[in-house]
């Protein structure tokens, strides 16, 4: 059975991942009749949000803790993912991956990148296994490898710096996927656009064929 790694970045859109995208990636993957783990690392969140109010609450948060409410608990520290387990690797969108899993929230195009994170993506990579990127990850990928192709969707800002970061970017709208066949990459907006629920259970099924098809 193909197996595939889920990496999360908290829990919640604004300070974590994004849970409609990361819930539905999980669903997918077992409907299409693969297995997943998810992993989260060990690391304080940049900081945490009342998601009703947005205002940043003064409290310190675990990336790898909050992580856990959305894998029900069944959740592994980064630094114990081997690419040797994976057939292939999708990140869901949220914040958390602009906030925790690098910096791009802050410095765009001149953001770092989680260094176990960036060392999987490239490891993947070389092992010619695919990678799936939801709504804002992709911008990890641009960031970590050379010359791919991806999506973030519309948004001008973002899209101008993936393509500073040397990556090609693709306009795309809802349930869209862009495929990278040299790469083995393949993203979708989900909520970089102005996305419906319905409109995130599509993406999510449409990336996870795609990616389970690269295999």
């Amino acid at each position: 059975m193909k197996k595939i790694a889920v990496i999360l970045s908290g829990c919640g859109v604004f300070d974590g991942a994004e849970i409609h995208e990361a819930t539905f990636t999980m669903f997918e993957i077992a409907k299409q009749g693969a297995e997943y783990q998810i992993f989260a690392p060990d690391i304080a969140q940049h900081h945490v949000v009342n998601h009703i109010t947005g205002a940043e609450i003064h409290e310190t948060r675990n990336v790898l803790v909050e992580s856990a409410r959305i894998a029900r608990g069944n959740i592994k520290d980064l630094k114990h993912f081997k690419t040797s387990d994976f057939h292939a690797l999708i990140l869901p969108g949220g914040f958390g991956v602009a906030k925790n899993l690098s910096s791009f929230a802050f410095e765009g195009a001149n953001c770092s990148v989680n260094a176990k994170l960036a060392a999987i993506i490239k490891q993947m990579h070389a092992e010619e296994k695919p990678i799936g990127a939801l709504c804002i990850s992709p911008v990890v990928i641009a960031k970590v490898l050379e010359d791919v192709e991806i999506t973030i969707g519309q948004d001008a800002e973002t899209a101008k710096a993936v393509e500073e970061m040397g990556a090609t970017h693709k306009q795309t709208t809802h349930g869209e996927v862009v495929i990278d066949p040299k790469n083995k990459i393949v993203t979708t907006p989900c909520y970089m656009l102005d996305a419906n629920i319905v409109q995130i259970a599509e993406g999510a099924k449409n990336i996870v064929s795609a990616l389970i098809q690269l295999i």
